[in-house]
Protein backbone atom coordinates (compact mmCIF):
# COMPACT_ATOMS: atom_id res chain seq x y z
CA UNK A 1 0.00 0.00 0.00
CA UNK A 2 1.19 3.27 -0.84
CA UNK A 3 2.09 5.68 2.13
CA UNK A 4 0.98 9.38 1.89
CA UNK A 5 3.53 11.65 3.44
CA UNK A 6 2.58 14.16 5.76
CA UNK A 7 3.24 16.92 3.61
CA UNK A 8 0.96 15.85 1.03
CA UNK A 9 -1.83 15.46 3.81
CA UNK A 10 -1.12 18.86 5.17
CA UNK A 11 -1.39 20.30 1.25
CA UNK A 12 -4.31 18.44 0.82
CA UNK A 13 -5.92 20.01 4.48
CA UNK A 14 -5.48 23.38 3.36
CA UNK A 15 -6.67 23.22 0.01
CA UNK A 16 -10.08 21.93 2.04
CA UNK A 17 -9.61 24.68 4.51
CA UNK A 18 -9.80 26.93 1.39
CA UNK A 19 -12.41 25.46 -0.61
CA UNK A 20 -14.55 25.82 2.67
CA UNK A 21 -13.82 29.43 3.54
CA UNK A 22 -14.58 29.84 -0.37
CA UNK A 23 -17.83 28.25 0.19
CA UNK A 24 -18.78 29.74 3.16
CA UNK A 25 -18.07 33.19 1.66
CA UNK A 26 -20.23 32.38 -1.03
CA UNK A 27 -22.82 31.57 1.83
CA UNK A 28 -22.26 34.92 3.61
CA UNK A 29 -22.48 37.20 0.72
CA UNK A 30 -26.30 36.50 0.31
CA UNK A 31 -28.36 35.87 3.59
CA UNK A 32 -25.36 35.21 6.58
CA UNK A 33 -24.61 39.05 6.27
CA UNK A 34 -27.92 41.09 5.90
CA UNK A 35 -27.75 43.81 8.50
CA UNK A 36 -31.14 45.09 9.34
CA UNK A 37 -31.98 48.09 11.65
CA UNK A 38 -34.33 47.50 13.94
CA UNK A 39 -38.47 48.18 13.12
CA UNK A 40 -39.59 51.79 13.24
CA UNK A 41 -35.71 53.20 12.77
CA UNK A 42 -37.06 55.81 10.06
CA UNK A 43 -40.30 56.54 9.45
CA UNK A 44 -42.89 54.49 7.03
CA UNK A 45 -42.66 56.60 3.85
CA UNK A 46 -45.77 56.44 0.92
CA UNK A 47 -43.65 57.88 -2.72
CA UNK A 48 -46.08 57.33 -5.73
CA UNK A 49 -44.38 57.61 -8.40
CA UNK A 50 -45.25 58.92 -11.97
CA UNK A 51 -45.01 57.06 -15.06
CA UNK A 52 -43.76 59.22 -18.07
CA UNK A 53 -42.99 56.80 -20.16
CA UNK A 54 -40.54 56.43 -22.77
CA UNK A 55 -39.79 58.90 -25.76
CA UNK A 56 -38.38 58.91 -29.06
CA UNK A 57 -34.77 56.72 -28.76
CA UNK A 58 -35.23 56.15 -24.96
CA UNK A 59 -35.06 52.93 -23.59
CA UNK A 60 -33.42 50.82 -20.99
CA UNK A 61 -29.99 50.46 -20.05
CA UNK A 62 -28.25 46.55 -20.18
CA UNK A 63 -24.63 45.57 -19.30
CA UNK A 64 -21.31 46.37 -22.06
CA UNK A 65 -22.31 44.04 -24.90
CA UNK A 66 -25.57 43.63 -24.89
CA UNK A 67 -28.70 45.73 -27.01
CA UNK A 68 -32.04 46.38 -25.72
CA UNK A 69 -34.98 46.62 -28.66
CA UNK A 70 -39.06 47.41 -28.02
CA UNK A 71 -40.23 44.15 -28.92
CA UNK A 72 -43.63 45.27 -28.60
CA UNK A 73 -45.64 48.28 -27.45
CA UNK A 74 -49.48 49.23 -27.34
CA UNK A 75 -50.56 46.58 -25.07
CA UNK A 76 -52.93 46.91 -21.91
CA UNK A 77 -50.70 46.12 -19.09
CA UNK A 78 -48.47 44.07 -20.15
CA UNK A 79 -48.05 41.74 -16.55
CA UNK A 80 -46.86 38.49 -17.59
CA UNK A 81 -45.33 36.74 -20.41
CA UNK A 82 -45.36 32.95 -21.23
CA UNK A 83 -42.94 31.14 -23.58
CA UNK A 84 -44.69 28.01 -24.98
CA UNK A 85 -42.85 25.21 -25.90
CA UNK A 86 -43.71 26.11 -29.90
CA UNK A 87 -42.46 29.57 -29.20
CA UNK A 88 -45.25 31.12 -28.91
CA UNK A 89 -45.68 34.44 -26.47
CA UNK A 90 -48.13 34.57 -24.78
CA UNK A 91 -48.91 37.38 -22.70
CA UNK A 92 -51.37 38.61 -19.24
CA UNK A 93 -53.01 41.81 -19.95
CA UNK A 94 -54.04 42.50 -16.38
CA UNK A 95 -53.85 44.99 -14.01
CA UNK A 96 -54.27 46.50 -10.30
CA UNK A 97 -58.69 47.43 -9.68
CA UNK A 98 -58.15 51.37 -9.53
CA UNK A 99 -59.69 52.73 -6.75
CA UNK A 100 -62.47 55.15 -7.58
CA UNK A 101 -64.82 57.06 -4.94
CA UNK A 102 -68.16 56.15 -4.29
CA UNK A 103 -71.37 58.25 -3.26
CA UNK A 104 -72.72 56.99 0.18
CA UNK A 105 -75.75 55.32 -1.81
CA UNK A 106 -73.77 53.24 -3.73
CA UNK A 107 -73.00 49.76 -2.18
CA UNK A 108 -69.20 48.75 -2.02
CA UNK A 109 -70.11 45.17 -3.17
CA UNK A 110 -70.97 46.87 -6.66
CA UNK A 111 -66.88 47.88 -6.94
CA UNK A 112 -65.79 44.13 -6.09
CA UNK A 113 -67.46 42.70 -8.74
CA UNK A 114 -65.84 40.93 -11.94
CA UNK A 115 -67.51 43.23 -13.67
CA UNK A 116 -65.42 46.58 -12.15
CA UNK A 117 -61.93 45.57 -12.93
CA UNK A 118 -61.01 49.03 -13.68
CA UNK A 119 -57.62 49.41 -15.29
CA UNK A 120 -57.35 45.72 -16.54
CA UNK A 121 -57.85 44.72 -19.83
CA UNK A 122 -58.64 41.22 -18.48
CA UNK A 123 -57.23 39.41 -21.19
CA UNK A 124 -54.25 36.99 -23.04
CA UNK A 125 -52.79 38.15 -25.88
CA UNK A 126 -50.66 35.78 -28.58
CA UNK A 127 -47.81 37.10 -29.99
CA UNK A 128 -46.62 34.61 -32.57
CA UNK A 129 -42.98 34.50 -34.53
CA UNK A 130 -43.80 32.05 -37.38
CA UNK A 131 -40.43 32.05 -39.05
CA UNK A 132 -38.28 31.64 -35.79
CA UNK A 133 -36.12 34.75 -35.78
CA UNK A 134 -36.89 36.16 -32.48
CA UNK A 135 -39.53 39.27 -34.01
CA UNK A 136 -42.82 38.18 -33.96
CA UNK A 137 -44.83 39.11 -37.15
CA UNK A 138 -48.56 38.50 -36.03
CA UNK A 139 -50.89 39.15 -32.64
CA UNK A 140 -54.00 37.56 -31.23
CA UNK A 141 -56.12 38.36 -29.00
CA UNK A 142 -56.36 34.68 -27.53
CA UNK A 143 -58.75 34.86 -24.64
CA UNK A 144 -60.77 37.62 -23.51
CA UNK A 145 -63.14 38.46 -20.45
CA UNK A 146 -60.64 37.20 -17.55
CA UNK A 147 -60.89 38.57 -13.70
CA UNK A 148 -57.13 39.75 -13.56
CA UNK A 149 -55.16 37.01 -15.25
CA UNK A 150 -51.78 36.71 -14.66
CA UNK A 151 -50.14 33.03 -14.56
CA UNK A 152 -50.03 30.98 -18.20
CA UNK A 153 -48.65 27.32 -18.34
CA UNK A 154 -49.67 24.56 -21.10
CA UNK A 155 -49.68 21.27 -19.64
CA UNK A 156 -50.00 18.35 -22.67
CA UNK A 157 -53.08 19.30 -24.20
CA UNK A 158 -55.01 21.83 -21.76
CA UNK A 159 -54.09 25.31 -21.53
CA UNK A 160 -53.80 27.08 -17.74
CA UNK A 161 -54.98 30.30 -16.72
CA UNK A 162 -54.59 31.32 -13.13
CA UNK A 163 -57.00 34.20 -12.56
CA UNK A 164 -57.24 36.21 -9.38
CA UNK A 165 -60.18 33.98 -7.98
CA UNK A 166 -59.90 30.61 -9.82
CA UNK A 167 -57.65 28.12 -11.59
CA UNK A 168 -59.07 27.51 -15.65
CA UNK A 169 -58.62 24.68 -18.06
CA UNK A 170 -59.00 24.89 -21.99
CA UNK A 171 -58.43 22.44 -24.01
CA UNK A 172 -55.49 23.62 -26.13
CA UNK A 173 -54.18 23.64 -29.86
CA UNK A 174 -50.98 24.42 -30.72
CA UNK A 175 -51.81 26.28 -34.25
CA UNK A 176 -55.10 27.97 -33.10
CA UNK A 177 -55.02 31.60 -32.61
CA UNK A 178 -57.69 32.14 -29.99
CA UNK A 179 -59.63 29.71 -27.50
CA UNK A 180 -62.14 27.32 -29.28
CA UNK A 181 -64.24 25.99 -26.10
CA UNK A 182 -65.40 26.56 -23.07
CA UNK A 183 -62.99 27.01 -19.48
CA UNK A 184 -63.17 24.14 -17.13
CA UNK A 185 -63.04 25.79 -13.48
CA UNK A 186 -60.51 23.35 -11.61
CA UNK A 187 -59.67 25.30 -8.38
CA UNK A 188 -61.39 28.85 -6.62
CA UNK A 189 -59.18 31.01 -5.03
CA UNK A 190 -58.80 33.43 -2.49
CA UNK A 191 -59.56 36.69 -4.91
CA UNK A 192 -58.11 39.94 -4.25
CA UNK A 193 -55.87 41.09 -1.86
CA UNK A 194 -53.57 43.96 -0.28
CA UNK A 195 -52.41 46.56 -2.58
CA UNK A 196 -51.08 43.78 -5.42
CA UNK A 197 -51.49 40.78 -4.08
CA UNK A 198 -54.40 39.77 -6.76
CA UNK A 199 -51.80 38.02 -8.97
CA UNK A 200 -51.47 34.05 -9.05
CA UNK A 201 -48.69 32.51 -10.73
CA UNK A 202 -48.62 28.98 -11.97
CA UNK A 203 -45.84 26.56 -12.85
CA UNK A 204 -45.84 22.74 -13.28
CA UNK A 205 -42.94 20.40 -12.04
CA UNK A 206 -40.52 18.27 -14.09
CA UNK A 207 -42.36 15.80 -15.58
CA UNK A 208 -46.09 17.62 -15.32
CA UNK A 209 -47.80 16.09 -12.58
CA UNK A 210 -47.76 18.58 -9.87
CA UNK A 211 -48.82 22.57 -10.69
CA UNK A 212 -47.89 24.72 -8.01
CA UNK A 213 -50.32 28.42 -7.17
CA UNK A 214 -48.60 31.44 -5.61
CA UNK A 215 -51.38 32.61 -4.03
CA UNK A 216 -50.33 36.18 -2.20
CA UNK A 217 -51.51 37.58 0.99
CA UNK A 218 -55.04 39.29 2.14
CA UNK A 219 -53.29 41.88 3.81
CA UNK A 220 -50.03 43.48 4.93
CA UNK A 221 -49.52 42.04 8.05
CA UNK A 222 -52.85 39.81 9.00
CA UNK A 223 -53.91 43.29 10.52
CA UNK A 224 -57.51 41.39 9.59
CA UNK A 225 -56.86 38.11 11.58
CA UNK A 226 -55.55 34.86 10.13
CA UNK A 227 -59.31 33.78 9.61
CA UNK A 228 -58.57 36.02 6.69
CA UNK A 229 -55.80 34.31 5.41
CA UNK A 230 -56.71 31.36 4.77
CA UNK A 231 -55.21 29.25 1.96
CA UNK A 232 -53.14 32.52 1.52
CA UNK A 233 -49.56 33.55 1.80
CA UNK A 234 -48.83 30.24 0.59
CA UNK A 235 -47.92 27.97 -2.28
CA UNK A 236 -50.33 25.59 -3.33
CA UNK A 237 -49.57 21.93 -4.83
CA UNK A 238 -52.46 20.74 -6.86
CA UNK A 239 -53.43 17.57 -9.97
CA UNK A 240 -53.01 18.89 -12.96
CA UNK A 241 -57.31 18.15 -12.77
CA UNK A 242 -57.65 20.30 -9.55
CA UNK A 243 -57.60 17.34 -7.15
CA UNK A 244 -55.44 16.79 -4.03
CA UNK A 245 -54.93 20.45 -2.90
CA UNK A 246 -51.81 20.38 -0.68
CA UNK A 247 -49.93 23.85 0.97
CA UNK A 248 -46.28 23.05 -0.24
CA UNK A 249 -44.98 25.76 1.80
CA UNK A 250 -46.13 28.61 3.88
CA UNK A 251 -45.51 32.10 5.25
CA UNK A 252 -44.36 33.67 2.58
CA UNK A 253 -45.96 37.22 2.40
CA UNK A 254 -46.26 37.30 -1.51
CA UNK A 255 -44.80 35.02 -3.86
CA UNK A 256 -45.12 35.64 -7.55
CA UNK A 257 -42.10 34.83 -9.89
CA UNK A 258 -41.33 31.00 -9.63
CA UNK A 259 -38.74 28.72 -11.52
CA UNK A 260 -36.86 25.35 -11.20
CA UNK A 261 -33.03 25.71 -10.59
CA UNK A 262 -31.90 23.98 -13.70
CA UNK A 263 -31.13 20.49 -13.81
CA UNK A 264 -32.84 20.21 -10.21
CA UNK A 265 -36.22 19.79 -8.56
CA UNK A 266 -35.41 22.91 -6.38
CA UNK A 267 -38.13 25.32 -6.98
CA UNK A 268 -37.14 29.03 -6.32
CA UNK A 269 -39.48 31.99 -5.94
CA UNK A 270 -39.11 35.67 -5.76
CA UNK A 271 -41.24 37.22 -2.74
CA UNK A 272 -42.92 40.57 -2.04
CA UNK A 273 -42.17 41.54 1.97
CA UNK A 274 -44.47 43.50 4.36
CA UNK A 275 -44.74 47.38 4.57
CA UNK A 276 -44.22 49.85 7.28
CA UNK A 277 -41.79 48.98 9.51
CA UNK A 278 -39.22 51.98 7.84
CA UNK A 279 -37.02 52.71 4.82
CA UNK A 280 -34.65 49.28 4.74
CA UNK A 281 -37.43 46.68 6.61
CA UNK A 282 -38.00 44.05 5.04
CA UNK A 283 -35.71 43.12 2.46
CA UNK A 284 -37.80 41.50 -0.47
CA UNK A 285 -36.17 38.18 -1.32
CA UNK A 286 -35.43 35.41 -3.66
CA UNK A 287 -35.35 32.28 -1.97
CA UNK A 288 -35.73 28.03 -2.07
CA UNK A 289 -38.81 26.55 -1.42
CA UNK A 290 -38.78 23.71 0.94
CA UNK A 291 -42.29 21.50 0.65
CA UNK A 292 -43.85 21.85 3.84
CA UNK A 293 -41.30 25.00 4.75
CA UNK A 294 -42.27 28.02 6.65
CA UNK A 295 -41.00 31.34 5.65
CA UNK A 296 -42.63 33.93 8.57
CA UNK A 297 -45.28 36.00 7.53
CA UNK A 298 -47.04 37.63 9.50
CA UNK A 299 -45.13 37.07 12.99
CA UNK A 300 -41.50 37.19 11.69
CA UNK A 301 -39.71 38.45 9.00
CA UNK A 302 -36.12 37.31 7.12
CA UNK A 303 -35.95 34.04 10.00
CA UNK A 304 -36.52 34.63 13.28
CA UNK A 305 -36.87 38.79 13.62
CA UNK A 306 -40.08 38.98 15.30
CA UNK A 307 -42.61 41.38 13.71
CA UNK A 308 -43.59 44.14 16.54
CA UNK A 309 -47.09 44.34 15.34
CA UNK A 310 -47.10 40.37 16.41
CA UNK A 311 -44.88 40.63 19.71
CA UNK A 312 -45.30 37.25 21.56
CA UNK A 313 -47.51 35.60 19.19
CA UNK A 314 -47.09 31.97 17.96
CA UNK A 315 -43.41 31.69 18.96
CA UNK A 316 -43.63 27.94 17.74
CA UNK A 317 -44.04 29.45 14.22
CA UNK A 318 -41.51 32.24 14.90
CA UNK A 319 -38.60 29.37 16.13
CA UNK A 320 -39.20 27.12 12.48
CA UNK A 321 -39.16 29.84 10.06
CA UNK A 322 -36.76 29.25 7.17
CA UNK A 323 -34.44 32.16 6.54
CA UNK A 324 -34.60 33.30 3.12
CA UNK A 325 -31.50 32.63 0.58
CA UNK A 326 -30.99 35.71 -1.01
CA UNK A 327 -32.09 39.43 -0.21
CA UNK A 328 -32.97 41.92 -2.98
CA UNK A 329 -33.52 45.16 -1.26
CA UNK A 330 -36.11 46.78 0.67
CA UNK A 331 -39.81 47.71 -0.68
CA UNK A 332 -38.27 46.61 -4.07
CA UNK A 333 -41.52 44.76 -5.53
CA UNK A 334 -39.45 42.01 -6.55
CA UNK A 335 -42.09 39.77 -9.44
CA UNK A 336 -40.27 38.31 -12.07
CA UNK A 337 -37.98 35.41 -11.62
CA UNK A 338 -36.46 32.96 -14.25
CA UNK A 339 -33.40 31.14 -14.41
CA UNK A 340 -31.48 31.66 -17.73
CA UNK A 341 -31.05 28.27 -19.27
CA UNK A 342 -29.46 29.30 -22.61
CA UNK A 343 -26.36 29.42 -24.65
CA UNK A 344 -26.93 33.02 -25.77
CA UNK A 345 -25.42 35.10 -23.09
CA UNK A 346 -22.07 35.03 -21.73
CA UNK A 347 -20.91 32.36 -19.39
CA UNK A 348 -21.64 34.29 -16.30
CA UNK A 349 -24.77 34.31 -16.81
CA UNK A 350 -26.07 30.57 -17.15
CA UNK A 351 -28.06 28.70 -14.80
CA UNK A 352 -28.32 32.62 -13.20
CA UNK A 353 -30.99 34.22 -12.07
CA UNK A 354 -33.02 37.18 -13.41
CA UNK A 355 -35.23 38.89 -11.29
CA UNK A 356 -38.12 42.12 -11.95
CA UNK A 357 -38.45 44.52 -9.62
CA UNK A 358 -41.36 46.39 -10.11
CA UNK A 359 -40.37 49.18 -7.63
CA UNK A 360 -40.77 50.68 -4.48
CA UNK A 361 -43.91 53.18 -2.75
CA UNK A 362 -43.15 52.06 0.85
CA UNK A 363 -39.90 53.89 1.01
CA UNK A 364 -38.59 58.00 0.74
CA UNK A 365 -35.99 56.51 -1.58
CA UNK A 366 -37.30 54.95 -4.78
CA UNK A 367 -35.69 50.99 -4.85
CA UNK A 368 -36.32 48.86 -7.19
CA UNK A 369 -37.46 49.65 -10.89
CA UNK A 370 -34.85 47.48 -12.68
CA UNK A 371 -33.69 43.52 -13.69
CA UNK A 372 -31.67 42.26 -11.56
CA UNK A 373 -29.10 38.83 -11.91
CA UNK A 374 -27.87 36.57 -8.99
CA UNK A 375 -25.26 34.16 -10.58
CA UNK A 376 -25.37 30.36 -9.53
CA UNK A 377 -23.05 27.67 -9.29
CA UNK A 378 -24.03 24.26 -8.45
CA UNK A 379 -27.44 25.12 -7.89
CA UNK A 380 -27.33 27.72 -5.64
CA UNK A 381 -26.14 31.25 -5.36
CA UNK A 382 -22.70 32.32 -6.00
CA UNK A 383 -22.63 35.72 -5.37
CA UNK A 384 -24.74 38.72 -4.63
CA UNK A 385 -27.42 40.51 -6.55
CA UNK A 386 -26.06 42.51 -9.79
CA UNK A 387 -27.78 45.13 -11.42
CA UNK A 388 -28.71 44.10 -14.98
CA UNK A 389 -31.05 46.11 -16.67
CA UNK A 390 -31.38 49.73 -15.54
CA UNK A 391 -32.55 53.18 -16.57
CA UNK A 392 -36.65 52.82 -15.78
CA UNK A 393 -36.21 55.68 -13.11
CA UNK A 394 -36.61 59.22 -15.33
CA UNK A 395 -35.98 61.77 -11.98
CA UNK A 396 -35.42 60.42 -8.43
CA UNK A 397 -36.02 63.71 -7.09
CA UNK A 398 -39.18 64.32 -8.89
CA UNK A 399 -40.24 60.69 -8.30
CA UNK A 400 -40.85 60.28 -12.15
CA UNK A 401 -40.01 57.28 -14.21
CA UNK A 402 -40.39 55.70 -17.30
CA UNK A 403 -41.73 52.15 -16.66
CA UNK A 404 -41.93 49.61 -14.01
CA UNK A 405 -40.26 46.15 -14.87
CA UNK A 406 -42.25 42.93 -13.87
CA UNK A 407 -41.52 39.75 -15.75
CA UNK A 408 -38.65 38.28 -17.22
CA UNK A 409 -38.82 35.39 -19.81
CA UNK A 410 -36.40 33.58 -22.04
CA UNK A 411 -37.13 33.38 -25.83
CA UNK A 412 -35.68 30.17 -28.05
CA UNK A 413 -33.00 32.23 -29.24
CA UNK A 414 -31.67 32.63 -25.67
CA UNK A 415 -32.57 36.28 -25.46
CA UNK A 416 -34.77 37.96 -23.07
CA UNK A 417 -38.46 39.64 -22.95
CA UNK A 418 -38.88 41.95 -20.04
CA UNK A 419 -42.51 43.52 -19.65
CA UNK A 420 -43.10 47.14 -18.64
CA UNK A 421 -46.38 47.14 -17.88
CA UNK A 422 -46.61 50.72 -16.74
CA UNK A 423 -45.12 51.92 -20.22
CA UNK A 424 -47.46 49.45 -21.98
CA UNK A 425 -44.50 48.04 -23.58
CA UNK A 426 -42.43 44.65 -23.62
CA UNK A 427 -38.13 44.97 -23.72
CA UNK A 428 -36.07 42.24 -25.36
CA UNK A 429 -32.19 41.96 -24.42
CA UNK A 430 -29.84 40.54 -26.77
CA UNK A 431 -26.66 39.68 -26.81
CA UNK A 432 -24.94 42.23 -29.52
CA UNK A 433 -23.06 41.31 -32.64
Amino acid sequence: MKTISPFYTSIMLVIALQALITDLAVAQSTKDTVNLPLPYATPSAKVFVKVNGWKDDEKPVAPQGFIVTKFASGLENPRWAYVAPNGDIFVSESGTRQKKKIRSDEKEEFFKSKAQNFGSANRITLLRDKDKDGIYESKYSYIAGLNQPIGVLILKNYFYVANTDELLRFDYHADDTSIQGNAKKLVELPGGGYNNHWTRNIIANTDGSKIYISVGSGSNVAEHGMDNEIRRANILEINPDGSGEKIYASGLRNPVGMDWVPGTNTLWTAVNERDELGDDLVPDYATSVQRDGFYGWPYSYFGHHVDPRHAGERPDLVNKAIVPDVPLGSHTASLGLVFYRGNAFPEKYRNGMFIGQHGSWNRSVLSGYKVVFVPFKDGKPSGMPEDFLTGFIEDEDKKTVHGRPVCVAELPDGSLLVTDDAAKTIWQVKVSK
